[in-house]
């Protein structure tokens, strides 16, 4: 590859871009409440659509509602470089989690454009649709379909809080593509994202290069018992619910240690009935979840839940269902792609260190049908999903002319 240390992203326009987004949606203590498929989200990708159409990019939906915005290669036919991330939150989220991914790869565009570069490879900017899975689980469901995971039924037959379906919510927004979902050859794919833990900040380093993702299985359990009087049922006759989740509680954080520190357990939903002061719970509903790289141990720690569950609920006479709701095996990225993203940041002379991803992204799904890897940046205290999540404006420039090497490394400069 041509030397290439000039050739660099516009970094004050991809800050303002990201504040402009932070606007829809925006939070009281500074953060975005932008669920996927709300109005709020249609939103967000109309602003999106606009800035990719300004750029000359030809910008498709599919039948999940995940968008691509293309621009074109010197040869048509070839297969794009993919590069991209999600705009929706968590409930309680931030400016950053996935919005920098989209927006970055939409600087590279801009960029290419500014600077009049041609590519080889055709490069699409993709939003995919609910990879925060706050509002359907599981999430990344829509990239989970596109590379062959999940079918296109199942996506849209999930049911949020409220009892409205994914696929109804697509079509009442206006982002039911036509486009077939997957099934067509891909390039390469990069995702750039803010780190979510603490690791880049602590050790001052500038650039992640995400080598692996860790696996994870999500679990939902339902516990019940027998609700009755809080003042006149002996503690011998109860059968509480919501002790019982107590101890599941202590349990799932327990195998978490056990298998620490790449290994990490949450309890993150807890919903006792009838949820009234003097009543005795009689049943809840909870929500746990595993991750780790190894999926050998994902099937230890598994194993210990189950079994743990089983002796907690015999003992104090309640019955359960646990089901396992999702699951992807530990993601090793493609070789070539972790290599482009290291001699990308050497190029530009920024510390760097290999890492491994401790959330789920869309590229651990995308990893199965192209040869994918990740752009990390630090993160302030290493918060995300939360409102006062925050990165530095040089960190966002760093991670995206970062990313915009290693798309051109693979996309191919026209001489």
């Amino acid at each position: 590859m041509a030397d290439l240390s000039n050739v660099r992203i516009n970094g004050a326009r991809l800050w303002d871009s990201l504040m402009e987004m932070a606007k829809i949606g925006a939070t009281p203590k500074g953060g975005c409440k932008r669920l996927t498929l709300t109005d709020l989200d249609k939103q967000a990708r109309e602003l999106f659509r606009g800035w990719c159409e300004a750029e000359g990019c030809t910008l498709k939906v599919d039948e999940m509602g995940n968008m691509f915005a293309r621009r074109p290669g010197e040869h048509p036919s070839l297969p794009p470089v993919i590069v991209g991330s999600h705009l929706d939150t968590q409930p309680t989220g931030g400016r950053f989690d996935g919005v920098l991914g989209v927006l970055g790869a939409l600087e590279v565009v801009r960029s290419l454009n500014d600077l009049k570069i041609q590519t080889r490879y055709p490069i699409e900017v993709a939003n995919w649709t609910n990879e925060e899975g706050s509002r359907y689980a599981p999430a990344m469901v829509s990239s989970g379909v596109f590379a062959g995971v999940f079918t296109k039924d199942f996506a849209y037959s999930r049911v949020d809080g409220d009892g409205k379906t994914l696929g109804d919510e697509l079509t009442r927004i206006g982002f039911k593509g036509g486009e077939p979902v997957g099934g067509r050859p891909v390039h390469a794919y990069f995702e750039l994202h803010i780190e979510q833990g603490p690791i880049l900040e602590d050790e001052n380093i500038d650039v992640g290069v995400v080598t692996h993702g860790q696996g994870q299985r999500w679990y939902e359990i339902r516990l019940t018992g027998f609700e009755s009087h809080a003042g006149s049922t002996p503690m011998p006759r109860r059968k509480d619910a919501l002790l019982g989740a107590a101890r599941i509680v202590e349990l799932v954080n327990a195998i978490g240690l056990s298998k620490a520190p790449l290994g990490v357990s949450t309890v993150g939903m807890l919903n006792p009935y009838p949820n009234s002061r003097n009543v005795i719970p009689g049943e809840v509903f909870m929500t746990c979840e595993f991750r780790h790289p190894i999926d050998e141990t994902l099937s230890d720690m598994d194993a210990a839940l189950k079994e743990g569950v089983e002796a907690i609920t015999k003992k104090i006479d309640l019955t359960y269902d646990l089901k396992q709701v999702f699951y992807y095996a530990p993601v090793a990225f493609d070789a070539g792609c972790v290599d482009a993203v290291r001699r990308a940041a050497e190029r530009f002379g920024y510390s760097h260190r290999d890492i491994v991803s401790g959330a789920g992204h869309d590229a651990c799904y995308l990893a199965r049908v192209a040869p994918s890897s990740m752009v990390f940046t630090p993160c302030v205290d290493g918060v995300s999903h939360n409102e006062s999540e925050d990165i530095k404006q040089e960190w966002s420039t760093a991670g995206a002319n970062v990313l915009m090497h290693a798309v051109l490394e693979k996309a191919e400069i026209v001489p």
